[in-house]
């Protein structure tokens, strides 16, 4: 139970801290608009950092956070596939949750913001140029390397005390969004992005447009693909 509270409130921290951020980068009438994109890294880099240290603090030693992290761990023993599914299910509500406070946090700038696109950005990534095949290889390849990165963090040969794990699994959060953020925005976490984008379908978000359901399946599904890469990764370098 201590697992599930700690996934749960570990991504409403997540996803309040990252997408408020986005939405203080973009949203009118915010002191911080125009900030850019250095400060949306840095944004999610702490989001995660944070989300992380919440999460272990609540009785969540993995802290997760994502369902595509959560699923390779089924292979490794850490978790039961029934485990895997109610663990998601937490996550991606925790992420709804998350969502709700960020609309709460700039309720008066949805409606001073004209840009549909920009009110579901808040919420949820969508691709700079829009073709599945490519905008699929981003988020698998990225969230792969999030995945083998977090393993070698983590591995008995690591240098890294584990309580600053948290801190550099940001650090490496801030340097996949600055080398590879740009073509899709980086979902890496289905939890991330879904939640949200939940959150942006059944709130009553001043002028919103479509939740872009049509694209929400690649950041969803590819990340599960990523870390299966990072796996294969590992086995074939003998380190599983």
């Amino acid at each position: 139970m201590d697992n599930l509270v700690g996934e749960f409130v570990g991504t409403i921290v997540l996803v309040t801290f990252g997408c408020g951020s986005v939405a203080n980068v973009n949203l009118e009438k915010s002191k911080a608009k125009g900030a850019g994109w250095t400060a949306l890294a840095l944004a999610w880099g702490l989001a995660v950092m944070l989300g992380a240290s919440t999460s272990i603090a609540l009785g969540a030693p993995q802290a997760d956070l994502n369902p595509a992290i959560t699923f390779i761990k089924v292979f490794l023993g850490i978790y039961t596939f029934p485990q895997f599914i109610v663990t998601s299910l937490v996550q991606i509500a925790g992420g709804i949750v998350g969502g709700i406070f960020v609309w709460l946090l700039f309720l008066p700038h949805w409606e001073l913001t004209e840009d549909k696109s920009i009110k579901l950005a808040v919420f949820s990534t969508g691709p700079a140029v829009r073709k599945s095949s490519t905008n699929f290889l981003c988020e698998m390849i990225a969230t792969g390397f999030l995945m083998f990165c977090i393993w070698m963090l983590t591995a008995q040969t690591s240098i890294l005390p584990q309580n600053f794990v948290p801190f550099f699994v940001g650090l490496l959060i801030v340097a996949l969004t600055f080398s590879f953020g740009e073509p899709t925005g980086l979902a890496l976490n289905p939890a991330r992005d879904l939640g949200p984008r939940i959150a942006h379908a059944i709130l009553p978000i001043a002028g919103k447009g479509s939740s872009d359901w049509g694209y929400s399946w690649i950041p969803v599904v590819a990340p599960f693909f990523g870390t299966v890469l990072a796996f294969v990764a590992m086995k074939l370098l003998g380190l599983f």
